[in-house]
């Protein structure tokens, strides 16, 4: 079923704005979604009809809203594959990578071991494991990317010999192109490493089931999936339990505390709430969830064919200008729903400009990935244009006229 994106606009109030005298043009969906009516009125209805604080209240209020966030776990580990206890509710998939380098890697690895990831990915999943690397004096090994904007697939399997942990993203935030985390996940694995995966870009725009990956951890945010911002989830399998401790340490993460004489004592809540302390982003979750009920309505596949579509057309379009230098391969079938330029003798923030004073709003510079730009000679950065479910071929279109009119007026 293809989607009629057209139609869904109508349920996006900021769509109906014009942005400099021009109707508005939202490309800059990779950064952030914007939000439907139906999350915006689920937000606000939670917090004039259902608002209070969850976990230990027996009031009513209470109970309610506990069962609505216990329900948003379980909505968010179904639109995922997973189970509801392996859900813990994060402010944004760059927590959600930290948590994991603080819980995880701070306790497991050791002097000596090693660390893989790669030059594709944003600086939420390469800052962590630098930082992580220096403390505890473990190698941090990199995928190379191959000119096209690929990984270095014999490099990689080469560096997961003898690696702790594999942290990858799943789609690039600079070129869309998706990578095979299931392969990468099995060859991980099998050396008896742990996989993160960088769910950001994908979770939103594909169909994810943490099962089939098998991956230990995956990572996302709300705010790119027309949720909220300020929540985020992080996938933790059940059995990787047994290896991490908590780090935010508080109220609501356990069931026994006792102080005598000075000697303290400590039960934790079982997993996911040990990780949870303190009051949670509960309108986040909820917001979340009318955002993923929302999703499904559209259907998950017919997004991504939605989107390919549009990247189909812009590759196209930009391929055949002589000034226009596109990051990533030129294939479809490797990448979608993000394609970034360059625009030969112009810096990409003065393209992003003139593309804002004609109502098209882009991102514009490194993207928090400046390791891949520097690899693809891009040294200024890029101007990124990113697709969502109500975008349409007619903004596609008008938007490289647009470039063309830039391009013919600089010259």
């Amino acid at each position: 079923m293809s989607i009629n994106a057209k139609a869904l606009r109508e349920d996006f109030p900021e769509l109906k704005k014009r942005v400099n005298g021009r109707e508005l043009i939202y490309f800059d969906n990779a950064a952030t979604s914007l939000k439907p009516i139906q999350v915006i009125e689920t937000i606000s209805n939670f917090y004039k009809e259902k608002y209070a604080n969850v976990g230990r209240g027996v009031h009513t209020l209470s109970r309610e809203a506990t069962e609505l966030y216990e329900e948003a776990r379980a909505k968010v580990a179904k639109f995922i594959g997973a189970g509801a206890e392996e859900i813990v509710f994060v402010k944004n998939a760059t927590e959600a990578i930290n948590f994991v380098a603080l819980i995880w890697a701070i306790k497991n690895l050791h002097e000596g071991d090693k660390i893989v990831t790669t030059y594709m990915e944003h600086h939420s999943n390469l800052l962590p494991w630098i930082f992580i690397c220096k403390r505890k004096k473990v190698d941090l090994k990199m995928v190379k990317i191959t000119q096209e904007g690929t990984l270095d697939l014999n490099e990689l399997d080469n560096l997961i010999k003898d690696s702790s942990l594999v942290t990858i993203v799943h789609k690039s935030n600079v070129t869309g192109v998706v990578n095979d985390v299931k392969k990468i996940a099995k060859l991980s694995h099998s050396e008896g490493a742990r996989i993160l995966v960088d769910g950001a870009q994908s979770v939103p725009h594909m169909r994810i089931n943490v099962r089939e990956m098998d991956c230990d951890f995956l990572a996302f945010s709300g705010h790119k999936m027309l949720g909220p911002t300020g929540i985020g989830v992080l996938y933790i399998k059940r059995e990787v339990y047994e290896e991490i401790e908590p780090l935010l340490l508080g109220g609501g993460i356990v069931t026994n505390v006792q102080c005598r004489d000075n000697i303290c004592s400590v039960n934790f809540s079982e997993p996911p709430r040990m990780l949870e302390a303190g009051t949670p982003n509960l309108v986040g979750a909820v917001g979340l969830v009318s955002a993923i009920d929302y999703i499904q309505k559209v259907g998950v596949d017919n997004i991504k064919e939605h989107e390919k579509s549009l990247t189909e057309i812009m590759l196209e379009e930009l391929e055949s200008m002589n000034k226009v230098r596109i990051l990533g391969p030129l294939n479809s079938e490797l990448r979608t729903g993000i394609v970034s330029f360059c625009v030969e003798d112009m810096d990409p923030h003065e393209v992003a400009v003139l593309l804002d004073l004609r109502g098209i709003a882009v991102r514009s510079g490194f993207h928090c990935a400046q390791p891949l730009h520097e690899i693809l000679g891009a040294f200024q950065g890029s101007v990124r244009a990113s697709f969502y479910l109500y975008n349409t071929e007619e903004e596609v279109i008008r938007t490289v006229e647009v470039i063309k009119e830039i391009i013919n007026n600089k010259t």
